[in-house]
């Protein structure tokens, strides 16, 4: 933590308004049952903050108006709250993706479906039917919020794994349903699973980073000249992409660099190696990962030095530091 709060601003996200004062999306908060989400949220934030410390940076690119995606890490179930109650308390109300077991959670599983809810029935057959819902969303000015490894990560040693192509696919059609690239912004949790849900004390440090945009204009250069759906080598190249940008800030987070033997895959559950071409310093020097490292060589560079976020400019206003 010590580390992390050199080189960035750390805030609490469990309070509102955590990088100073903002205009809320009233609109979006009228239109989402906000009496149960309150209560909801009010609940969410109590328990995070006596099972965990919660520490978080970046969170002042959330955009305050329009529609965007974000698209977060999955290593524990408790990694569902966190980015969620980020957003809620920076004055957005995003749809989120859940699998549907959760609406049927006793207590709980009503509240999930008013606050925003969009039921995922996996193995179910509708892959192109739940896309279509996304996509809905987006075009319609909401922001959504996607745990694109489609479950808790199975890797042993809890980087993100491979993605589901869903994401790269809402991504790519509902920007050219709008005619311009919808914002997608990585974020990483990571801290959680360290946590003891039945005698959490003391209290463990949770980090969240919500990161810059990811750059994919280049995927939508000839977006005109698409059939129904987008080309496969687009869907997956962003899919590496993000992939890629998730574990480069989680490296930063954990301070340690991801395996050497590669990613792991869920559909095989073997580790797969990186492209050869995996962090170019030219990508880096671009923006193309959403990175601000025009200083860094990144040819010479370990995973773990490389993520980002030290350039950034500190975050303003009030939160707690680490």
């Amino acid at each position: 933590m010590a580390q992390l709060a050199q080189h960035h601003r750390l805030v609490d996200p469990t309070r509102y308004y955590p990088t100073g004062p903002r205009t809320p999306n009233q609109a979006e908060i009228d239109e989402q049952n906000p009496k149960a989400t309150d209560r909801l949220l009010e609940g969410t934030s109590r328990v995070v903050r006596a099972s965990c410390k919660t520490y978080a940076w970046g969170l002042e690119q959330v955009p305050q108006t329009g529609t965007f995606i974000t698209a977060a890490t999955h290593v524990t179930q408790f990694d569902v709250f966190i980015p969620m109650m980020a957003l809620f308390h920076m004055g957005r109300r995003p749809r989120y993706m859940a699998k549907a077991e959760m609406a049927h959670w006793p207590l709980i599983g009503r509240w999930f479906q008013l606050v925003g809810m969009q039921p995922v029935p996996r193995r179910s057959g509708k892959a192109q039917e739940i896309e279509g819902e996304s996509i809905k969303i987006i075009t319609s000015g909401r922001p959504l919020t996607i745990w694109p490894e489609g479950t808790v990560t199975r890797d042993p040693l809890k980087w993100p794994m491979s993605l589901k192509p869903g994401v790269g696919i809402i991504a790519l059609k509902s920007s050219k349903a709008l005619g311009r690239m919808v914002p997608l912004f990585p974020c990483v949790t990571w801290g959680a699973a360290s946590i003891n849900h039945w005698w959490p004390w003391p209290r463990k440090n949770v980090v969240t980073c919500y990161d810059h945009a990811l750059d994919y204009s280049d995927l939508l250069a000839d977006m005109d000249s698409w059939a129904s759906e987008p080309p496969k080598e687009a869907v997956d190249e962003l899919c590496r992409r993000l992939r890629e940008r998730l574990e480069v800030i989680m490296a930063e987070i954990r301070g340690i660099d991801p395996p050497a033997e590669g990613y792991f895959d869920y559909p095989t559950m073997t580790r797969k190696p990186r492209p050869a071409q995996t962090y170019p310093a030219r990508a880096l020097e671009s923006n193309q990962y959403g990175a601000a490292a025009s200083s860094l060589d990144g040819a010479d560079l370990s995973l773990a030095q490389r993520p980002a976020a030290r350039d950034l400019p500190p975050l303003e206003g009030t939160g707690q530091g680490a």
